[in-house]
């Protein structure tokens, strides 16, 4: 055996060509000349040039690109559609509460499938799931300490109510928490970096300002939600407040809770549409982005036209309240949308 290696090599000398490895196939031949080594690539030729220093050959990933993001977007505009649909029908019937639930629920899910064409489906879901359980636990400990909100409690018209929260009160952080997100990033681009370090890297002055305007757009959603929410009963405060029967310090724990729901959001989603989505589909996540800003605008005039005309009595300084503040928020952002 050894005889016969030895002579393999010395004619594999004689003629330039590489014997076969001991157990193994001999080394494929690539067009132009290339050789594929033992890993798979290109083994250096005779009279071939250097690569440059830290080159790393060209790997073919496996699988395809990733799906389109436009049945993302066009869910999400049906799902929008749909929402302002049973919207309406809530207004013209506001003792039928099951019309509330499906209007929470259309809108979480309309801002999660736009949420996933703006950033990544993988994304976005970690984005919502982390708004819920923020919301849900901020809730949960609501109802039992008073704090951040105030004392009160639900009472037994929502259900699933497990621990004592309905579910779809924390699928409404989830939902609008995106969508408030959006209006933020769209109204606050990125910024430069402001230095201060913190555990896992520095914090972007783009970033803070985003998680401050988004908790603003956020907490003006409430000063519909709350009175809404106390016509129909669906929870009691034990001491009312000046603002349609909801205490002041409401408010306050509603900007300190959607700080917190900001934060995740931006931690978690990033930049939509402009950091996370590939570039092959930036469009698409800009339709995304721009179809979560769409969901609060819709939100914020519906909710005006509600108290407005709608609501039985209506009630014209929830809806000038309410109008203003989530209105303003959306201008910004269509602002911040037109500009690009």
């Amino acid at each position: 055996m050894e005889r016969w290696e030895t002579a393999e090599k010395r004619e594999a000398e004689a003629d330039g060509t590489p014997p076969a490895r001991r157990g193994g196939r001999p080394p494929s031949r690539r067009p132009g000349g290339q050789e594929r080594g033992a890993a798979g690539g290109p083994s250096p030729v005779p009279g071939a040039p250097e690569p440059p220093a830290g080159h790393r050959p060209a790997v073919r990933r496996r699988g395809g690109p990733r799906p389109p993001r436009w049945w993302l977007n066009a869910g999400g505009a049906v799902l929008l559609g749909v929402m302002v649909a049973v919207q309406i029908a809530t207004g013209l019937r506001p003792e039928d509460l099951r019309l509330t639930t499906v209007v929470v629920v259309l809108v979480a899910a309309s801002a999660l499938a736009f949420a996933s064409a703006a950033t990544s489906p993988r994304r976005a879901a970690g984005a919502f799931g982390a708004a819920v359980a923020a919301g849900y636990a901020a809730e949960w400990i609501g109802t039992r300490t008073g704090l951040p909100f105030g004392d009160y409690h639900y009472t037994d018209v929502l259900w699933p109510r497990p621990g004592g929260v309905p579910l779809i009160v924390a699928l409404a952080w989830g939902g609008m928490g995106l969508a408030a997100h959006a209006v933020a990033t769209r109204a606050v681009p990125g910024g430069t970096v402001l230095g201060a370090t913190v555990p896992g890297g520095t914090v972007p002055y783009g970033a803070v300002a985003r998680v401050c305007a988004g908790a603003v757009a956020l907490t003006a959603w409430d000063l519909f939600l709350d009175p809404q929410m106390l016509r129909l009963g669906l929870w009691v405060w034990a001491e009312p407040g000046p603002y349609r029967g909801v205490p002041l310090g409401n408010f306050a724990g509603w900007l300190l809770v959607s700080l917190l729901v900001m934060t995740l959001i931006e931690r978690i989603a990033g930049h939509p549409a402009t950091a996370a989505a590939p570039r092959r589909d930036a469009v698409g996540g800009q339709a995304g982005a721009t179809g979560l800003v769409t969901l609060y605008t819709v939100m914020a005039v519906m909710e005006t036209i509600g108290f407005a005309v709608v609501f039985r009595p209506p009630d014209p300084l929830v809806a000038a309240a309410g109008g203003v503040a989530m209105g303003t928020c959306a201008l910004l952002a269509w602002r911040g949308t037109w500009r690009r």
